[in-house]
Parts: C-alpha cells; structure tokens; sequence
C-alpha cells in the first residue's frame, strides 16, 4: 500500500533554489500577507575534540509523514493559514547547508510567524527523525535536538 501523504522529505541538503521557487510560487496568492519562514542549517559545532563536518538523518518515514501530516492539519485549525509546507533533509547534510525548511502563509503576519514557530518546535520533537552528526576525526555520535 502507498504511503497517502504528502512527502516532506529531500534528499541531501534543501537548495537556495529549492527554497526559491517555493517562495516565488506564491507572488501570485493576493491573499497572502506575510510568510513565516524558518531555515534549519547544520553547524560546525565542536564535539568530544572534533568538528561537525555533517548529519546524515533517517526516519522511520511511514510514521513521519502520517505524523508530519496530522501536525500540519492541527495547524491549520488553529491559525488563519493560506499555505503550509515543510520540506525536511533526509542523508548526508553538510554544515552550511539547509536542512529544514518550514513555510507558512497568512493574511496576516501573526498568524504566518506563530504557525511556523510552533511547527518547528513540534517537528523537532515529534517526528521519528534522527540525526548521526559526523565528525572531522571520522567518529559518529547521535544528535540531541536543543532549542
């Protein structure tokens, strides 16, 4: 059986032209207002003596997207959303480059801001993603999401 909903997830890093398109997409949407937008980009955090050179993420995919799909429907019965999309790195990310990408579309700017905000923060805790950060010694140790 396929998978009904939609599918969040990139593989590698999202581009700047991914993000682009996406924004550009809606110049045409009148009703729109404001867009809340959020960008996750990997850091070279140094850790246990090494650099984080990148985060390979995997997920239990049927769980993330059905869980993806109710986050995102909670969402638009709370706020006064046009648009709503999340797009999310699944493989090898290297640090610099876009992981998340969250868009929210209102009439109005509080709406667009709050939805995105309280999005992210349900993805990054909610959805059965993991990262594998990988370091400059060639070591490997499991990202712990912080806010």
């Amino acid at each position: 059986m396929e998978n009904q909903y939609k599918n969040i997830f990139i593989e590698g890093a999202i581009s700047p032209q991914k993000i682009a398109d996406s924004i550009s997409k809606h110049s045409h949407k009148t009703n729109i207002g404001a867009h809340g937008i959020f960008l996750g980009q990997v850091r070279a955090d140094v850790k246990e003596n090494a650099t984080v050179i990148a985060i390979s993420y995997s997920a239990y995919t049927d769980m993330a997207l059905k869980r993806a799909h109710e986050l995102r429907e909670a969402i638009f019965e709370k706020y006064q959303l046009t648009c709503l999309h999340i797009y999310h790195s699944i493989g090898l990310v290297k640090a610099g480059e876009i992981c998340l990408f969250v868009f929210t579309s209102s009439p109005h700017r509080h709406d667009a801001t709050n939805a995105c905000n309280e999005l992210v923060e349900q993805i990054k805790t909610e959805l059965p993603i993991w990262g594998k950060e990988i370091l400059s010694n060639n070591d490997a140790i499991w990202k712990i999401n912080t806010k």
